[in-house]
């Protein structure tokens, strides 16, 4: 009973997950639905054990005074005579107690692990109903079967906000080389900058193990509300940022276990085409306070380590399609999809690791640091809880006081 307990609250949390992971039903009605039916099914099981203890316990006290009574009888017997009838009585009943001793500690034990499981049940029916709380509460309006997308379309997000949008939200866009438009998500702020978001890490709920096509054609759950998890796709990488004679720049935010946030900027960001592997290129590093991972690190095994660990130049590998710099292949190692060289000082499609820090042993058959990585910030071992990648024509960057250092370098693209 405690196992089929467990294994519906793992699917409670199932459902939760995959309710934020995308599927475009925000109050979760059904899941509330699920817990209002499971529980009497629980409350009766718990029932059933209480009486199951009732009845043991009861049996236990039987053979408690039959014992006592067996002894007492023993030692009556021998008292009352020497004679070989009454020894043997008295040998026969002090077996009889050594059995039900035997009975009484056995029964003991199933009272203790019977009341070991209640208080199991009784916590995780506790979590149940907190839950179900929880769940009627987002069940206070109905629940949507459609996706809100917003009215406005673009070649970009920016050309969007340029159009007068205000709200971050789900908008179709058509780069200027795209047959046909695809969905993005937005992130339009309150200076009338309209980020393309191009990826999103946040809580695991999305794998990204995954092969070339894959990556190529995108993957994950796309959602008004910005909860999920997602990799736009390469070739709509491609044709973003290959559309604009204004330079794009790419923005990096990362967010730590404990709730720190640092990001990077990287200007004049393009990833080629599929005939190149969707090579990424950037002119230079722009600024923010995470450091400057795609140039490299030396990590100190090697002199040549921060030469083969930098990104700028490479091409995109997957497991499947091997396209680095190493002699094995660092995307089938490491479980993910990369622009990866030899192999990497920055990782933002690695595993996700609950709580942050992970060791070789964790990162299974290779042992190679796979997590979600960024390490002028955290070391190699620390995977990051949530990171965004997205692009925005450089001349709109410092609306919100970005860095001007880098604006200067480019010659006053940002004034205009």
């Amino acid at each position: 009973m405690a196992s089929s307990l467990s294994s519906a609250v793992a699917g409670v949390l199932l459902l939760l997950s995959l309710s934020s992971a995308g599927k475009y039903c925000p109050t979760t009605c059904g899941v509330a639905d699920y817990l209002l039916n499971y529980m009497p099914g629980v409350n009766q099981d718990i029932d059933d054990m209480l009486y199951e203890l009732e009845r043991i316990t009861n049996l236990t006290e039987g053979a408690v005074e039959k014992v006592d009574y067996m002894k007492d009888s023993a030692a009556s017997a021998q008292k009352s005579s020497q004679s070989d009838a009454y020894y043997k009585r008295s040998s026969s009943m002090l077996d009889d107690v050594l059995r039900f001793e035997k009975t009484i500690t056995a029964q003991e034990q199933q009272i203790f692990e019977l009341q070991s499981q209640i208080t199991d049940n009784e916590r995780r029916m506790a979590e149940l109903k907190q839950l179900s709380i929880q769940l009627q509460q987002k069940c206070s309006e109905p629940c949507k079967d459609t996706v809100e997308i917003q009215p406005t379309t673009g070649t970009d997000c920016q050309d969007i906000a340029n159009k007068g949008a205000t709200s971050s939200g789900l908008y179709y866009v058509k780069p200027a080389k795209a047959t046909e438009q695809f969905l993005v998500y937005c992130e339009i702020d309150s200076f009338g900058r309209g980020f393309t978001v191009i990826q999103r890490r946040r809580d695991g709920s999305v794998d990204f193990h995954k092969d070339w096509i894959q990556y190529k054609e995108g993957f994950g759950y796309l959602s008004p509300d910005d909860t999920t998890e997602f990799w736009l796709g390469n070739e709509k990488l491609h044709l973003l940022t290959t559309q604009s004679t204004i330079p794009l720049v790419l923005r990096i935010e990362l967010v730590d276990w404990e709730g720190n946030k640092k990001h990077a900027d990287y200007a004049m960001f393009r990833v080629g085409p599929e005939v190149d592997m969707y090579r990424l290129t950037y002119a230079y590093y722009f600024g923010g306070d995470a450091g400057d991972a795609f140039d490299g690190y030396d990590f100190g095994d090697d002199p040549s380590d921060k030469f083969f660990t930098s990104h700028n130049g490479m091409q995109f590998s997957t497991h499947d399609k091997d396209n680095d710099k190493y002699d094995g292949n660092c995307a089938l190692q490491d479980g993910s999809g990369w622009w990866m060289n030899r192999c990497h000082a920055a990782h933002l499609n690695g595993k996700y690791y609950q709580g942050g820090r992970y060791t070789e042993k964790d990162a299974g058959e290779f042992g190679f640091d796979n997590g979600i990585i960024w390490v002028t910030w955290h070391n190699r071992w620390y995977s990051l809880k949530e990171t965004t990648m997205k692009i925005i024509p450089i001349n709109r960057i410092t609306a919100g006081g970005g860095q001007q250092a880098g604006v200067k370098q480019f010659g006053g693209l940002g004034d205009s």
